[in-house]
């Protein structure tokens, strides 16, 4: 549906994007993640027509951006992180002009109109002025105009900032029923969004593809789990006593001692590189009969590898 092909824009000497590639495909939710200055909205504003580049191509749904801009951005919806509403007009009245704008006439403009305000869930804000709407409607209508002419490919740009709760639960709702019939990138600051809803993540920095795959994928790049949080029926000295024995264990630090349950302590075992900790500590603590109550590891999140697999990046890109 989507191939970026070794694009590139450069200002002057400054090059924003460098030979980034990737592709994604129809029905996919890609989520598009970087540091600031990374080269997202450069990358995005490419995908869209609306920036040329300097070298490489960007095929959507089998048409060049660039030698058939009409037919390649007849299947682009785009909300750009501030969307582009008339604080002055009315919502039907909006979305009315723009999808005029999108060469929708007559009835097929009536009934384009109807069906994104029900997509988008503000058929009851029709009539209000938009300057009157809160930030979520304000946001809910930009994508409206976004579905407009129903495009195969819908590029949304940080969709949920300064959404309160429910309604960035909602906006994540309504992303993944865009899925069905749409291939979406979705850019977010906000990873738990991004691994909640994307199939798979394109990391980028300094312009640079770092990593794409899946979010699990991802986060097993950097050794998923590596260690565990463990609460024994022990006292301090004794389970410290069969930590210092286990090869495997790296270190340990002592979280809570349970002081709801007399002679329970709780500690975070972290392993050795390529160490597993579990079964060693299992006929330790067994041998000692000393019981486990409880076992479970401790894994990387993504906001985690993503500022490890950045930082690498920028230690690299100084040296």
């Amino acid at each position: 549906m989507i191939q970026v092909q070794n694009l590139v824009k450069r200002y002057g000497d400054f090059c924003a994007v460098d030979h980034l590639s990737f592709s994604v495909e129809e029905g996919e939710i890609l989520g598009f993640l970087g540091p600031n200055g990374a080269g997202k909205s450069t990358t995005m504003n490419m995908l869209t027509g609306y920036l040329s580049a300097t070298e490489g191509d960007v095929l959507i749904n089998g048409h060049n951006i660039y030698e058939e801009p009409e037919l390649a951005k007849r299947d682009i919806g785009y909300l750009p992180e501030i969307p582009p509403v008339y604080p002055e007009m009315r919502v039907k009245e909006y979305l009315s002009f723009a999808a005029e704008l999108k060469g929708l006439t007559g009835n097929r403009r009536r009934e384009a109109v109807a069906s994104v305000m029900e997509a988008a869930r503000i058929t009851h804000m029709k009539d209000r002025l938009i300057r009157h709407l809160s930030k979520g409607y304000r946001q809910r209508t930009g994508l409206a105009q976004a579905l407009l002419g129903n495009p195969k490919v819908i590029i949304l740009d940080e969709p949920t900032v300064g959404l309160d709760p429910a309604q960035i639960i909602e906006m994540r709702e309504l992303i993944r029923r865009l899925a069905k019939e749409h291939t979406v990138i979705l850019s977010s600051h906000i990873l738990f969004e991004v691994n909640e809803v994307c199939d798979r993540i394109l990391i980028i920095n300094h312009g640079k593809k770092v990593v794409i795959d899946t979010p699990s994928a991802i986060v097993s790049m950097l050794g998923g789990t590596e260690g565990v949080h463990l609460c024994v029926k022990a006292s301090t000295e004794q389970a410290e006593r069969i930590f210092s024995r286990i090869p495997e264990v790296d270190r340990f630090v002592l979280e809570t001692r349970e002081e709801d349950r007399e002679g329970f302590v709780r500690y975070e075992v972290l392993a050795k590189p390529e160490k597993d900790v579990c079964e060693p500590l299992f006929y330790a603590f067994a041998n000692a009969q000393l019981p486990i109550y409880e076992m479970r590891p401790i894994s990387r999140s993504l906001e985690e590898v993503f500022i490890a697999m950045t930082a690498e990046e920028n230690n690299a890109s100084n040296l």
